[in-house]
Order: structure tokens, then sequence, then C-alpha cells
């Protein structure tokens, strides 16, 4: 490239694919040539993750975490490889031109973050995130967002997910010339060359599934028949680990079934403590017999004396045959109707 004052620099980037950084004696890549190396640099990146807003979450929940980052990275020393030909002025303005570039080695490039987890109830819905390029002090602008979904039976508990942060950084730099401006004290033929490596931090991500109440239908009773209805028995267990003070369970009525009789009163349910709900069901006279759901919902006061409203619980039901199409139905009434007709015909002979 020709800037202002006519110095042409090429700058060659050597890239050494690896997952992690790798010994001093290292195969160096191809036209590094080490001779030409003054100093050899120490440390690097170091990037710091935290998990920004709350960390709590229920039990069924898909929630989006986001995560920043931060890089701490610091250089903990340099080594000198070759020294500088006193008088020859290219070579000093090589050795610090290096040595600028050197500082450099704290920059993170090219982050890519992996979020897994090794529980089957918690599971990561994003792909691996593009997360930038941090140097050194720095802080991301924007937070990487992670998609996670939580197992409705997920108990209560602290759960690690594993965040991977894989990126390249500058390993080493080699700086070369010879021809010497002594009117811009500059290097006109200045070629570098930065030899990047890849690596990977791995870092714990806690999350936690809050202890609450938690509701299961564990029985359902009642004959339903069209055009009748009748009474449904549904029995509710709070299987969570919190109590559920003066509950109420409502049931959403939806064809063939209607009731005036939505609600009924639970109480207060204690982890483990169960409690029978009544309701009073109407069934169409069309409906076609077989299992029906219903889905319901339970209103409560939690341990903190807020008012929730619990996720929908399903009722599983069914509509039975119609009594006027059970087997022997038509013979049954035709004997009573015979008896009705003799009986009538009997009485009206006794009176002549």
């Amino acid at each position: 490239m020709n800037n202002k004052n006519g110095l042409f620099i090429t700058v060659t980037t050597l890239l050494i694919l690896c997952s992690a950084v790798l010994p001093a004696e290292a195969a160096l890549p191809e036209n590094f040539d080490i001779s030409k190396n003054y100093y050899s640099v120490y440390g690097g990146p170091d990037l710091n993750a935290t998990l920004v807003g709350d960390n709590q979450f229920s039990r069924g929940d898909t929630a989006t975490l986001n995560i920043n980052m931060m890089n701490k990275g610091e250089i903990s020393g340099f080594k000198s490889e070759k020294d500088a030909d006193i008088g020859n002025y290219a070579d000093e303005m090589l050795q610090q031109s290096e040595m600028q570039y050197e500082a450099q080695a704290t920059t993170a490039v090219g982050i890519l973050a992996t979020l897994k987890s090794d529980n089957p109830d918690i599971k990561v819905k994003s792909e691996p995130q593009e997360a930038g390029t941090l140097k050194q002090g720095k802080e991301s602008s924007n937070p990487t967002k992670f998609t996670i979904e939580i197992n409705k039976d997920t108990p209560a508990g602290i759960y690690p997910l594993t965040l991977d942060l894989s990126y390249q950084y500058q390993n080493n730099v080699q700086v070369g010339g010879d021809d010497f401006d002594s009117v811009t004290g500059l290097v006109t033929n200045k070629e570098v060359g930065i030899w990047y490596e890849n690596k990977t931090q791995t870092q714990t991500i806690n999350i936690e599934v809050k202890k609450e109440p938690y509701f299961e239908v564990t029985n359902v009773t009642g004959d339903l028949y069209p055009d009748e209805g009748g009474m449904l028995y549904v029995t509710y267990k709070n299987t969570g680990e919190e109590t559920a003070k003066d509950a109420t369970v409502r049931v959403s009525a939806s064809d063939p079934f209607s009731t005036t009789d939505d609600q009924a009163y639970l109480g207060t349910l204690k982890s483990g403590d169960s409690e029978v709900a009544v309701f009073d069901m109407d069934v169409d006279e069309t409906a076609t017999p077989k299992p029906y759901s219903l889905s319901s919902e339970i209103f409560y006061e939690d341990s903190d004396g807020h008012d929730q409203t619990s996720d929908t619980i399903k009722i599983n039901t069914e509509v039975l045959e119609g009594k006027n199409s059970l087997p022997g139905f038509e013979l049954v009434t035709g004997i009573t109707m015979a008896l009705a007709a003799f009986f009538v015909m009997f009485r009206r002979k006794k009176q002549h």
C-alpha cells in the first residue's frame, strides 16, 4: 500500500489452525523466519463471561440468556530473541515496530460462543453465536443471546451450562525490510508477518430452576353421556416444592362440553398434597363417544404472598356411549311398552 510518504508496507497474515495454544517449539508457519524475530511475547486474551439479568427460571419456561463478555487479557512479559544491529537504522526501526505489534497479542479475534447442556431437562435451542472481536480491557457492546427450554418436569435446583469461547489470537509477529529512508526515518519496504493461533476457553454458566408449586392431575372419574353430562371428579396434586395457598381451579369447557360450574376451591396445598375438584358438566346431544381433553388452570398465592397462575393443566376424560344406544336397550324398551299396553287392555276388560 502506498501512503503519502511513499512508504510501501506488506503485511502477511499467517494463520495456524489448532485447538489450543501450541508450545514454543511447535512448527512455525511457512515463510516465518525465526532468525528475523526480535521478540517473543507471553500472555494473551482472557475472556470472562457473565449472565446478564436474573438466572432464576420456572420449570416449563422457554427463556433467553443474555451473556456479556469482557477481555481481561494481559501481557506477562517479553523475551528478546534478537538484538538490533547497533548503527543499523533499519534494524533498529524494525525492532521498535515489532514491539508495537507484539502489544496486540491480548486481542481475541473472531469469538465464537457455543452453549451446551449435559442435562436432558435443559435444552439449548440456539446454534453457536458469533461475538466479534474484543481488545484488552474491553467489554462486548451487545450481549450474546442463547435460547433454552426447561422441561416442565425439571426438579428445582442449580443447573450448570458449559460455554465454549473459541477465538484466534496473535501468537507472534515478525517484521522485515532493509530500505531505510533517512528523511522520514522509516523502512520503506517493511514486511509484517503475523502468526495467529486458535484458542478455546471454557466457562460454566449456572441457571436455577425455582422452587415453586407445580400441579398435576393424578385421577379423573365420572360418567359423561351425550345430552346428559354428569359430575366430573378431578384430583389435583401439588408435586412442586412450595405451598400454594387459597388455590382455586377453573376448567375451560369447549365443544362438546359446557358448564355453569367451572370453578372449584382446593384450599391450601402443601408439597405432596392432593385435593379433588368437582365439576357439573353438560354434554351436547351430538357428542361423539370418544376420549376428550379439557384445559384447566389453578390460581393461588405463593409463599411471598403474590398471586400466581399455573400453566395449563390437561384433564383427560371421555364421553361414553349414549344410554339410548346401549346393547339391549331397544329390547328392554319394547318389552316395557308391550307390558304397558297389556296392562291397559286388561284394565279395560275388567271394567266391562
